[in-house]
């Protein structure tokens, strides 16, 4: 049998069809335009997700066996939101997660509603890029247009909507709506109040392994496809991608080293830090995640590398490194404020220690040791609530460096596994919709049969004891010049 899983990125969406022993058969891309009206928006037309969705399911399927596809589900970017009228039209483009128009809602719910509420009534403090904000700025910004308002969704979800017809998200993805109890797993009653919506403008909750409906009538005609085709429900994007790696039950870790940078807790049991450090949320295994995002993680390299160095030789700079725990030079990885632990969108990157001796390869070592410590700071808070983490999971751009996966294996003292598939929300997609069709009785099963590690990089003793120091230096730095970004 074959499962397809929908990958709904903010450039593109990623199709991957994949067979019932997790081999991927094929993988499309299609790209959509990406809108900044203003200053700090962001935004997309959902009708152009449908229609790339389709346009990729068609390549995706064809010269296939279409008769043996049994599902399809989905990975999605997280926090955008989509708003219909009674006619199921788009009422205006989708605000997505990395829109910054939000920041006086925001300042509202955090300190006029206050943050221990709601952590008590979601579990998460709120942020710019989450939905409830966005949904306040629309009330007061385009009243008109709110007011024709039937349905609120997130973006993956709009494409579950016109495939299937249901009105569905799953609890992970919603967690990041700053709308879920994500403990009780229920539509927080509070938080519509709070942003004047009813529970009917909302969709119904399922976990991302759940069948919502069958493909559309005529849309399976038009793909070639039987009517029976199962939809599942789906995960946030970060969720899903977990799924890809393996990363489920109690404890175990995921890093993900790309433009941005994530480390993603699975955990059996709900938790929340007393600050609100990590994001907690539900996890498409059924339990629950801690997650921690840096908003500069790769693209620090990135930057080091093509804006500073002027260079694209990323492993040729990288091979100068020969000192690694000795290095004397720090850098604070804030290159476009910082989103946790701190939650300060006025911090900035900044370089300390460098004197007459500082080389370059010094510089470039900062910087990927100062990833690491932005990560380990996020580490710290998920074990200071009792979790035992042994390893991780390690995938991203970034990872493909050797010397970086050193550094980090090392500062973390975590053994990094490296999977097979990288494929991410897409493969983890697709093996959601394995576990919807009844292919594998539960995500934990699948995982285990699906999911390979092909290598390990375990941390080097002597590299941990010197790492151990330079992390406690480098997180007094930040408690150092945080009144500096407030001026």
């Amino acid at each position: 049998m074959l499962y397809i899983g929908i990958d709904l990125g903010t450039s593109a969406v990623k199709l991957l069809l994949m067979d019932a022993e997790g081999n991927i058969r094929k993988i499309v891309s299609k790209s959509y335009n990406l809108a900044f009206p203003h200053t700090g928006w962001s935004e997309q037309n959902p009708e152009d997700w449908f229609g790339q969705s389709i346009e990729g399911l068609k390549e995706l399927l064809d010269s296939e066996n279409k008769e043996l596809v049994r599902g399809i589900s989905f990975g999605g970017q997280m926090h955008g939101l989509v708003t219909l009228d009674e006619d199921d039209n788009v009422i205006r483009p989708a605000i997505l997660w990395n829109d910054g128009r939000t920041t006086k809602e925001t300042e509202y719910l955090n300190s006029q509603i206050g943050k221990e509420k709601l952590s008590e009534y979601t579990a998460n403090i709120a942020f710019a890029g989450f939905t409830a904000p966005k949904i306040l700025w629309m009330q007061k910004n385009e009243p008109e247009l709110w007011a024709m308002v039937k349905k609120i969704m997130l973006p993956k979800d709009y494409l579950v909507y016109r495939i299937s017809g249901a009105f569905s998200t799953d609890y992970s993805d919603a967690s990041g709506m700053l709308l879920l109890d994500v403990k009780n797993k229920k539509w927080s009653e509070e938080m519509l109040a709070i942003c004047n919506i009813s529970k009917e403008m909302l969709p119904e909750l399922y976990e991302s392994y759940e069948v919502v409906g069958n493909i559309k009538p005529e849309l399976a005609e038009l793909l070639g496809l039987k009517k029976d085709v199962k939809i599942i429900a789906g995960a946030g994007d970060n969720a899903a991608a977990a799924i890809g790696t393996g990363t489920i039950g109690e404890g175990t870790c995921n890093l993900s080293i790309g433009t941005s940078g994530t480390i993603f807790i699975s955990s059996k049991n709900f938790r929340v830090d007393d600050n609100n450090a990590l994001h907690s949320f539900a996890h498409a295994d059924g339990g629950y995640h801690l997650m921690g995002c840096m908003l500069s993680a790769a693209s620090c390299n990135m930057w080091w590398m093509n804006d500073i160095l002027k260079t694209s030789n990323y492993s040729g700079e990288q091979a100068q490194i020969d000192k690694l725990g000795e290095n004397k030079v720090f850098f604070l990885p804030y290159l476009m404020g910082e989103r946790s632990p701190y939650n300060n969108p006025e911090a900035r990157a900044v370089f300390f220690g460098m004197s007459m001796d500082t080389k370059r390869e010094d510089m470039t070592q900062a910087v990927l040791e100062g990833v690491a410590f932005g990560l380990r700071d996020s580490l710290e808070v998920a074990k200071s609530l009792g979790i035992d983490i042994r390893s991780s999971k390690i995938c991203g751009g970034g990872a493909k460096s050797e010397v970086w996966r050193k550094i980090i294996a090392s500062v973390l003292n975590l053994r990094l596994d490296i999977v097979e598939n990288e494929e991410g929300p897409g493969f983890g997609a697709a093996i959601l919709a394995a576990v919807g069709c009844g292919e594998y009785p539960d995500v934990e099963t699948a995982c285990n049969k699906l999911v390979k590690v092909v290598s390990s990089v375990y941390p080097d003793k002597e590299l941990v004891k010197k790492y151990e120091e330079r992390y406690n230096k480098f997180k007094k730095i930040y408690p150092a010049v945080i009144g500096l970004y407030e001026e």
